[in-house]
């Protein structure tokens, strides 16, 4: 009885047999095998030696060891794989990064280059309207001879309706400004002479001249050449007779010093 209470009466708890982790051990040998891991892995094992088959507690160790080893493999493989997975996963990360940051410099650049081309053109049309409105001198480095208004029987109306630029005969004359030929051809006393119609709806004439390069309906622009000048019509030498009206019609003319000032050229 006395030995019966003190074993009864022990509060302590007793560790697993060696027979328990054996039978832990088969539990996980079985439940590995049902997935084909352990087959391979312990076949080597169970067949080095047919001669003496090996008692339960050996093979529950083995079997163990066999589950021990294979999950220590089975960690490292998926350390693997998730590693392996996460480098992927960041390097389609910059891919994307780096196609967005070209796609982005490219709509910088093109955007950069629509800029600059509208700038160009823009300035382009800038200096050809500039152009067409500019006047210039119907003959470069001449000087007036004859002053607008001047009297004398030269001239039917008894004034002289334009201004004389002095130029030897051959000198080239110019359109003053950009505008389109309504006559170009002989003029009486005017003799080989062009009328030009301007974009502000003003025409200039140019008389005496020996030779004409434009016919009408023809569009010029300021500084072009319109023939040479000469002393043909009623005419004391050579010299280029130039007008500038408010209409096509004789009588209609202006002092044309004025009309060139106004229009920037400096006589």
């Amino acid at each position: 009885m006395a030995f019966g209470s003190r074993a009864a009466g022990s509060g302590k708890h007793r560790g697993s047999s060696r027979l328990s982790r054996k039978t832990a051990g088969f539990a996980g040998v079985a439940a590995l095998a049902t997935t084909g891991v352990v087959g391979t892995l312990a076949a080597p094992a169970f067949a080095a030696d047919n001669s003496s088959a090996p008692s339960m507690e050996d093979t529950g160790q083995n079997a163990i060891v066999v589950a021990d080893g294979l999950q220590d493999d089975i960690e490292v493989q998926a350390a693997t794989q998730q590693s392996a997975a996460e480098a992927a996963a960041a390097q389609a990360q910059a891919e994307a990064e780096a196609k967005t940051r070209a796609a982005e410099a490219k709509r910088t650049a093109e955007a950069k280059e629509k800029a600059e081309r509208e700038a160009a053109e823009k300035a382009a049309e800038e200096e050809a309207r500039k152009r067409l409105n500019t006047f210039v001198s119907p003959i470069d480095g001449s000087y007036v001879s004859t002053q607008y208004g001047a009297g004398g029987g030269m001239w039917s109306s008894g004034s002289h309706t334009g201004i004389d630029f002095h130029a030897d005969s051959g000198t080239s004359v110019h359109a003053v400004g950009a505008g389109t030929v309504v006559e170009a051809g002989w003029g009486g006393a005017y003799g080989n002479n062009v009328v030009i119609r301007h974009n502000d709806g003003t025409y200039t004439q140019y008389g005496h001249m020996s030779s004409l390069s434009v016919s009408a309906g023809e569009t010029v622009t300021p500084g072009q050449q319109i023939g040479l000048s000469g002393s043909t019509g009623n005419s004391s030498g050579p010299h280029l007779h130039f007008e500038a009206r408010t209409g096509a019609t004789y009588g209609t003319d202006i002092n044309p010093l004025t009309y060139l000032r106004n229009h920037g050229v400096g006589i």
